[in-house]
């Protein structure tokens, strides 16, 4: 038996005039066996994904998202996770890009009303934009300035995911005097918009870098809304982008996992295709060999299972809309945060342990198979395990509602 993905749970069915889910999974995991051919040769290069991103333009899948009827693929969240995690098993740097891009284009239809976020997606599907950004807040913030009818941006985003490549960027940034936090849409050409790489050891096709805004301005409908976690600001409905963003970083880790177990197994099984007396590193034969890869299965098998309950209740919020209250949102998101913290771990323990049992053999470049560890250490990096088990424990312990966290 194989060591796949587990079964989602099931979910409504997509709008009837889009392709629908098994269109879109088709698609996934034929562009996932496509980066796969030369994902270790690539992440060596460390070119920026200019190539990768024309193949998600091609297929269809910067426009996930989209309403059908505004020229995108009519997908839904359970969907948009289901191929971002099939691409994180062979590429997490290409899926961090695409579920990044996922999670800002559709942010406008959080954010902001109805009418505007309508014309902002329906211009980034005729014109098939790649977004990058994110709402994390920063040391130093961004601040928005009015300045006439409009506003000026100015400060620096020390790190934001796909704007080296981007169309588009939607970041946080503080009104000038109220402080008040706002998700603002910026063209990356305008003037003033300067892009720097962020030179990590992973996640290196995930074009992420620091963005410098001089004076850049900012026309009023390019204000979308308020990022202010306040109960009489921020509906439980619109919190939803919270548990959404990190489900997203949960999908990467748990493609992590899978990835590299699925690989060193493939690689001990074309290796070491007899039983021998001696064991020799990574033999299928090996007592240790058994053990380790039975518990790094029961690790990802787990996290993935967690990780279908945090998706359903999502789906469910979802559902209820602005029916949703804030104990079911800090429910759900509590859901979300244990997720995490399975995958968080699932990932580190699989992309290190499986280096040991594939043995001496996994040092070689060729493999690429340390490209897995620095893939799942930098994600996790932005937001530790030890995080997440401290807000669990405390909504366990005092019922405290989990902090809203937007991803970088």
């Amino acid at each position: 038996m194989g060591l796949a993905p587990m079964p989602s749970p099931p979910t409504s069915a997509s709008d009837p005039i889009g392709p629908g889910r098994a269109h879109w999974l088709h698609v996934a995991h034929e562009l996932a066996d496509d980066l796969a051919t030369d994902a270790a040769a690539r992440e060596h290069a460390g070119k920026l994904p200019f190539d990768e991103v024309s193949r998600l333009r091609e297929s269809g899948l910067l426009t996930l998202l989209i309403p059908a009827e505004l020229g995108g693929g009519g997908a839904d969240w359970p969907t948009a996770f289901a191929v971002v995690r099939a691409i994180a098993g062979t590429d997490a740097a290409i899926a961090q890009l695409l579920g990044s891009h996922c999670f800002l284009s559709w942010s406008a239809r959080c954010f902001t009303e109805p009418e505007l976020a309508a014309r902002i997606e329906q211009r980034s599907a005729m014109e098939q934009w790649c977004w990058g950004g994110g709402f994390a807040p920063q040391d130093v913030p961004l601040t928005l300035t009015r300045k006439g009818k409009g506003y000026v941006l100015e400060g620096r985003q020390s790190y934001a995911a796909g704007v080296l490549v981007a169309d588009r960027l939607a970041v946080r940034a503080v009104r000038a005097g109220s402080g008040e936090p706002v998700a603002v849409v910026v063209d990356p050409t305008r003037r003033g918009v300067r892009i720097d790489d962020a030179d990590t050891f992973g996640q290196r096709l995930a074009a992420g870098g620091s963005v410098e805004f001089d004076a850049v301005p900012v026309a009023a409908q390019d204000v979308l809304g308020s990022l202010a976690a306040d109960d009489d600001v921020l509906s439980p409905s619109t919190a939803l982008a919270s548990p959404i963003g990190r489900l997203l970083s949960v999908q990467l880790l748990l493609g992590l996992a899978e990835g590299v177990l699925a690989e060193a197994r493939e690689y001990c099984r074309a290796a070491h295709s007899s039983w021998s007396l001696s064991w020799p590193d990574g033999s299928p034969q090996d007592p240790h060999v058994l053990a380790t890869y039975g518990e790094l299965t029961v690790l990802t098998r787990s996290a993935a299972a967690l990780t279908d309950q945090a998706q359903a209740a999502v789906h469910g919020g979802l559902v209820r809309g602005e029916d949703l209250t804030y104990d079911e949102h800090a429910d759900i998101s509590v859901q979300v945060t244990m997720a995490e913290a399975a995958a968080s771990r699932a990932a580190q323990e699989s992309t290190s342990r499986a280096l040991d049992v594939v043995g001496s053999r996994s040092a070689s470049a060729r493999l690429g198979l340390d490209r897995f560890w620095r893939n799942a250490r930098t994600q996790t990096l932005h937001r530790p395990v030890a995080h997440q088990f401290r807000d669990v424990g405390d909504y366990f312990l005092n019922g405290a509602h989990p902090p809203f966290v937007l991803p970088a």
